[in-house]
């Protein structure tokens, strides 16, 4: 109490009112006022800014010679590439970088970063592990050390997959948080009335047709259509999960469900242009589709991606697809939202739980945090 009230003195030095501090329970009231502005200051000093940018914008640290040498083109061509199932190229992420002597607090609260660290004398090989929330909440830092310039290249170029699945995956977990809260009610609604599943589509799909062991929402926009469909079929063991038998079956229920404007007219795959691969959702088995599809007899088309997992209480194959129409529209944004989405679908007696990465992580401290604020 005693350092309360010097406290008070150096801060008030002109205040000579014992109102507050010779009154009975004054001293209560002046610890109080005083224990509440250190506890302020403190948690001002701990709190650090939320991530900047959109999402699938990536930042590289690197020197600016580096970036224009073989080390840097060699990661600028792994995130530069395209993203495979869109009727067009678009690129896997939106690039920029900085030269570590401009990497101050205005530019390291960028949400993706991307630190290249080259250095004969410490690295023996080449290595890549990430932190979270370094700079900014919500921020993942991708730390890359190497020893050379070339093993840096070869790294880039064996590794290239795993840095763009790593960061589209980080992606995705922002948006399946962001999915607890912000949601479609209308499709959550049906997942649970027709398979009795937990589902969160993004909010702005509303409208919805439904079938026979099927459902299909849409946000009807004018420009875009982002489209979410769910449909189940009895499991028949392994044979199941390959490609001919998934668009098959997607190409039945497709065409019975979303017909066009004329009878000729139904939704069929592309199926030269889908490929499909074993996935892990909630650390159970799922088969991903993606592709494209057509309107045929018609126009219409564009891309699709869909998850394909096994209810095994119940027996049933139960299918969750996201698909747009969208012309002259770049897709990358809208189909990522849709693909985001399908990781939250939960059988019964399941939970959503983050897509993982065996990517190394390490910790942030606060000794880290208070260098980065002095920067």
């Amino acid at each position: 109490m005693q350092l309360l009230k010097t406290l008070y003195r150096m801060l008030f030095p002109k205040v000579t009112t014992p109102s507050l501090i010779g009154r009975a329970g004054g001293e209560s009231v002046l610890f109080f006022f005083l224990l509440t502005f250190l506890l302020t200051s403190c948690k001002k000093e701990m709190v650090i800014p939320r991530a900047s940018g959109r999402p699938y914008e990536v930042m590289v640290v690197i020197p600016d010679q580096d970036w224009q040498a073989k080390q840097g083109r060699a990661l600028f061509a792994v995130l530069d590439t395209d993203i495979p199932g869109l009727p067009q190229p678009e690129r896997s992420f939106h690039i920029s970088q900085v030269d570590p002597k401009r990497f101050d607090q205005i530019l390291n609260i960028f949400r993706n970063i991307i630190i290249v660290d080259i250095n004969k004398q410490i690295y023996s090989k080449t290595t890549m592990k990430f932190t979270r929330d370094k700079y900014a909440m919500e921020q993942i830092v991708l730390t890359i050390q190497s020893p050379s310039a070339d093993d840096f290249a070869d790294f880039c170029f064996d590794h290239g997959q795993d840095i763009i699945d790593f960061l589209t995956k980080m992606e995705m977990n922002r948006l399946i948080k962001e999915l607890k809260d912000k949601y479609s009610k209308t499709t959550a609604q049906l997942a649970k009335e027709i398979f009795d599943c937990e589902f969160h589509a993004p909010e702005e799909i509303k409208s919805y047709k439904k079938g026979e062991n099927f459902f299909w929402t849409s946000s009807n926009g004018a420009s875009a259509l982002v489209n979410i469909c769910m449909y189940s079929y009895p499991y028949e063991g392994p044979e199941t999960f390959n490609k001919q038998y998934v668009l098959a079956k997607r190409d039945s229920v497709m065409a019975v469900n979303i017909p066009g404007t004329l009878p000729s007219m139904h939704m069929a795959t592309d199926t030269m242009c889908t490929f499909v691969k074993p996935i892990v959702v909630h650390n159970q088995y799922a088969l991903e589709a993606r592709g494209l599809w057509y309107m045929e007899n018609d126009g219409m088309g564009g891309p699709f991606v869909s998850h394909s997992r096994v209810d095994t209480t119940r027996n049933l194959v139960i299918v969750v697809e996201g698909f747009v129409f969208a012309p002259e529209k770049m897709k990358r944004g809208l189909m990522r939202r849709l693909e985001g989405s399908l990781y939250t679908l939960n059988l019964p007696d399941e939970q959503t739980s983050p897509i993982v990465t065996t990517m190394e992580e390490v910790a942030v401290t606060a000794e880290d945090r208070r260098k980065a604020r002095e920067r």
